[in-house]
């Protein structure tokens, strides 16, 4: 009876590490942006070129999935070479002295809206770590010569000051709250 119950916990663990999928984002089509309000009048658009993520699914199914992103500070890039490297400084990111920026996922729930989900997890910027939720919109799968791709875009936005990016600390030139809006495509391995 031992054997027969061991040979079956055995098989159950052997099916349901082959259900699940990985997928690597594929930078050339995915972008991690942001927006900050400047002077309370204008908006301000930047993004992150370096990055790695990957995403662990059931199958293709989002729910249960598990993301874990790696994003290089020194990538910043809001067309302004200057603005820039003003950002990597200690007035904001301290590239030098925290070179990542880091998102593990800690559950999703689907919503009531079909291809709308919440995804929970810890994100760090520089020596913070805070819980965030993403507001998820699954764009579905494509195949194609190059393999099966799965798309998806994200939005939140978080309070700078949460992660220790303190320059203005009245918010009167450069607003708190930043947006994240992250367009991704995963390409299945």
């Amino acid at each position: 009876m031992k054997k027969v119950l061991f040979l079956l916990v055995s098989a159950l663990i052997s099916i349901n590490s082959f259900a699940q999928t990985q997928w690597k984002v594929d930078p050339y089509h995915s972008s991690l942006n942001f927006n900050i309000s400047h002077s309370g009048i204008s908006i301000v658009n930047g993004k992150f070129l370096d990055y790695t993520g990957n995403l662990t699914t059931d199958g293709t199914a989002l729910t249960g999935a598990k993301f874990d992103f790696t994003v290089k500070i020194n990538s910043i890039n809001t067309n302004v070479e200057a603005r820039d490297n003003h950002l990597k400084s200690a007035d904001f990111f301290e590239a030098e002295k925290y070179p990542n920026m880091t998102f593990k996922s800690t559950k999703i729930e689907a919503l009531k809206k079909k291809d709308h989900y919440l995804l929970y997890g810890k994100l760090t910027i520089k020596d913070v770590t805070k819980d965030v939720v993403f507001d998820v919109y699954y764009g579905g799968t494509a195949k194609s010569d190059q393999g099966e791709k799965l798309g998806m875009k994200a939005e939140t936005t978080i309070n700078r000051f949460d992660y220790n990016v303190n320059y203005d600390p009245t918010a009167s030139g450069i607003a708190k709250d930043v947006k994240i809006i992250v367009h991704l495509q995963f390409a299945k391995q």
